[in-house]
């Protein structure tokens, strides 16, 4: 049997990596059959165009998961799907939040013919079995005969196929305009292709922030891939890059990569040992990052950024949201800890807070300038369902548009904060975008890390105007242009730098004299 695993765009932001759950789940299907993948991010597709590739490659079967942001797209696409008469499975944090949305028990008209809840480890080789003899059911779930839940220990984790799988479609380096490719192919033979791949080496988290879904779909119980695995699957990573004559780079995906600190030292340790050094990037909270032993490994295994949820500059906006384990106070000695090894921090706030008022942007800027540059990101608070959070408000009647998802649009309030207007939240938002991603907040970033090696800084500066992309559109090549025109004195200063030292190291011919010496 033909089988489609699809990750869907929300048609209208994008993410640079693709999701583990595609790699996870042709893993775990069955070797008689064929499985094709399509992450809509790296691969944008019409509902006319994805029903065309089902119809011809005979797909029987799509797995499709989603989160709520896309969801509304997914299940248009899904819809488009099914009318081929291939059978569609739904699956991921949106669908376990609201199973009844997808089968349409809700207002929602059916988008799935079945629905897998929680981690589907277990559950997707099953669907498949039920798929290919015409059996297949309406519900998922991973329990056992007692009907109680069962989580995947991680003990048995599969074997991605890394060696084989296609991944031109997550290829960074074909994303390039062709001019960058060719100048790139002269000066190295080490970037045919550029992949950002998800490694999990664990799951789960205990903290419950009430505005997060992670505890509500992997749950608090922590479990852990063993060292071995981990670095077998680098290595795997490593050997294709060289083959290809090209780089590749790691998101580990865990929840909270360093919430057991132990455990984490003893894996970049191995790491280190056993040659998988590769570069890195990981979520960790900033309560964990005081160690400086565990800097210092990041720092040797290969660490490049660590996204880090701040959410708030404010105490009491984080004891408001269970997340007062985050002291702001202790912000800036762990900032400066990473960046005194050369790791960035990609640090998330939250605007639109109960405890927000207008000015909130400001405020932060005043914090954010204290601090080593890093590549920050704004967002206005969202309430997915089934958090606590959504559910307090739904229970104060304070949501605006409860059924926020199936009319994405990104950076809009869906419910009022006390002490601040939707109108206003929204504008916090984009000032704090604007100004911390402006062409002279760029120059005085670079100023500030001017120490750092050349090849560190333009790495610096290429990342925070692909990060602008995040809130202001520059898709088409008349944006970015005029995105780099903006940014033409620092462009500039990093090749000038560049070409001095290409020139210092050219190898300087004999003087007339010396020859006829």
């Amino acid at each position: 049997m033909n089988i489609l695993l699809y990750s869907p765009d929300n048609g209208v932001t994008r993410n640079f990596m693709p999701h583990l759950w595609m790699f996870l789940l042709k893993s775990l299907t069955p070797p008689e059959h064929k499985v094709f993948l399509i992450d809509g991010n790296a691969q944008p597709m019409t509902e006319k165009a994805i029903a065309q590739f089902v119809r011809l490659n005979d797909i029987r079967l799509v797995g499709i998961s989603a989160m709520t942001r896309m969801a509304a797209r997914a299940y248009r696409m899904a819809d488009a799907i099914r009318a081929t008469g291939a059978k569609v499975v739904f699956g991921g944090p949106h669908v376990t939040e609201v199973p009844d949305e997808p089968l349409g028990r809700a207002e929602e008209p059916r988008h799935a013919d079945a629905i897998a809840l929680g981690e589907a480890d277990y559950t997707w080789p099953r669907i498949v079995e039920d798929a290919v003899a015409g059996t297949l059911k309406e519900i998922y779930r991973p329990v056992d005969a007692n009907d109680r839940e069962v989580k995947p220990s991680l003990v048995d984790y599969p074997e991605i196929p890394w060696e084989t799988i296609n991944l031109e479609q997550f290829n960074l380096i074909g994303k390039l305009p062709r001019v960058v490719q060719s100048l790139l192919k002269r000066k190295t033979k080490s970037w045919e292709s550029l992949y950002v791949l998800p490694v999990e080496s664990g799951r789960g988290c205990p903290y419950g922030c009430d505005f997060c879904t992670v505890t509500g779909f992997f749950g608090d119980s922590i479990r852990f891939r063993s060292n071995r695995s981990v670095i077998a699957e680098l290595l795997r990573l490593k050997r294709r890059a060289q083959l290809e004559r090209g780089t590749v780079s790691v998101f580990f995906v865990d929840d909270n990569f360093a919430i057991n600190v132990n455990r984490t030292k003893s894996l970049l340790r191995d790491m280190i040992a056993e040659s998988a050094v590769v570069p890195w990037i990981a979520q960790i909270s900033i309560n964990l990052l005081k160690d400086k032993e565990l800097l210092d490994l990041m720092a040797a295994s290969g660490a490049r950024c660590i996204f880090i949820g701040l959410e708030s500059v404010d105490a009491e906006n984080l004891r408001s949201v269970h997340k007062s384990f985050n002291k702001p106070a202790d912000y800036k000695a762990a900032l400066d800890g990473l960046a005194h090894r050369g790791i960035y921090a990609i640090t998330s706030f939250i605007f639109g807070m109960d405890g927000d008022t207008p000015g909130v942007a400001r405020q932060t800027a005043a914090v954010l300038d204290t601090w080593p540059p890093g590549l920050p990101v704004f967002s206005l608070m969202t309430p997915f369902p089934s958090t606590p959070l959504y559910q307090r408000l739904l229970a104060a009647g304070r949501l605006t548009r409860p059924k926020h998802w199936l009319e994405f649009r990104p950076f809009t309030m869906s419910y009022t904060p006390d002490n601040i207007t939707i109108a206003q939240a929204e504008a916090e938002v984009r000032e704090a975008w604007t100004r911390t991603y402006s062409p002279k907040a760029t120059m005085e970033a670079l100023r500030r890390i001017s120490d750092r090696p050349l090849s560190e800084r333009a790495i610096v500066f290429f990342a925070r105007l692909a990060f602008r992309g995040i809130y202001f559109p520059q898709v088409r090549a008349r944006q970015w242009f005029s995105l780099l025109w903006g940014n033409r004195r620092v462009l500039l200063s990093l090749c000038y730098e560049a070409s001095q030292n290409v020139w210092r190291r050219r190898p300087r011919s004999a003087s007339p004299r010396q020859e006829a010496a």
